[in-house]
């Protein structure tokens, strides 16, 4: 019987992603301009088809331009639609111009954002937007672990939480400071939105489960040093930028099964030892092949058959 294959987690994540916009619309009052968003939205997918058609790609991923215009939508703010079409056709465009053996290096969403921040006036982030509401918080990481659970890219998410709560907890601690500190720190929206939705993206994380937790740890130092050392907004969105060129690194030195949109986890097999190491590993699909007759044999039963009584 033939393996289904299982569904392609990003149309989870498009849901998720509208969900959370929706509810910060509507609940947190968003200053979204539906101008901006609609840009955003529309000139990423504008982008994406364009650049799939230049490139010579056998198919149109809408699916991948939603997710990042989205992303966008929940954290960018622009003072027009002007500013916010570049920063949507440079986050679409980095996936197919910075690349390394045959992964975009960066995270679509993440590239566009520092891009932007650095170079295009009148673009800002609202990471503090969010509040810190423990329904909130709920809210996204009930989302949050649904949609990382149905990409196979949880570990490197608990991992980079967990380092970066021991970077908060560590500093507080360094300082005299109460433990309440960096527990409200980590109850904000726009931290789970970076760690379930953008450090996860399957397609920039390395390959093995090693190389996925020492480059979550690895972001969340670069996040506290840029922080906290250098006294500069912004650490996690240049943290995870700056940490990027790393797992191409991490790829070659710790090898792991490339992650693919929609496919099946690859079966392991082991591989025998000792004295049949040399034997051929017998498969169900090997077993139900029919076992070759020799020729002579094969005419010999043939001139049987032919010599019986017909009934």
């Amino acid at each position: 019987m033939e393996e289904q294959k299982p569904r392609d987690p990003r149309r989870w994540q498009i849901l998720a992603l509208a969900s959370l916009l929706t509810y910060g619309v509507t609940v947190l009052d968003f200053d979204v301009v539906p101008a901006v968003a609609l840009t955003l939205v529309g000139v990423a997918v504008l982008t994406q088809w364009l650049a799939s058609r230049a490139v010579g790609l056998p198919r149109f991923e809408v699916k991948s331009a939603l997710i990042s215009s989205l992303s966008l939508c929940l954290l960018l703010r622009a003072a027009s639609p002007r500013e916010a079409a570049v920063v949507a056709v440079i986050t679409i465009l980095s996936k197919f111009t910075v690349r390394a053996r045959g992964k975009h290096v960066f995270n679509p969403t993440n590239f566009g954002l520092v891009v932007g921040l650095l170079c295009i006036d009148g673009v800002w982030v609202s990471p503090g937007q969010w509040g810190s509401a423990a329904v909130a918080g709920f809210f996204f990481l009930c989302l949050g672990v649904f949609v990382v659970h149905r990409s196979r890219r949880t570990d490197v998410t608990w991992a980079f939480l967990a380092a970066w709560g021991g970077v908060l907890f560590g500093r507080a601690l360094w300082l005299g400071d109460p433990l309440t500190i960096p527990w409200h720190q980590l109850q904000n929206g726009a931290l789970l939105l970076f760690a379930f939705f953008m450090i996860s993206d399957p397609k920039t994380t390395p390959n093995s489960r090693a190389g996925r937790i020492a480059w979550a740890v690895l972001v969340a130092t670069v996040a506290g040093y840029w922080q906290f050392a250098l006294f500069k907004p912004n650490g996690l969105l240049f943290a995870l930028v700056l940490s990027a060129p790393a797992v191409p690194l991490l790829d070659r030195l710790v090898p792991g099964e490339r992650y693919d949109w929609g496919a099946a986890p690859t079966p392991s097999v082991p591989t025998p030892k000792g004295p049949l190491s040399s034997a051929p590993i017998s498969t169900p699909a090997a077993a139900a092949q029919p076992t070759p007759v020799p020729l002579a044999l094969s005419r010999s039963r043939s001139r049987r058959r032919r010599e019986l009584p017909s009934t």
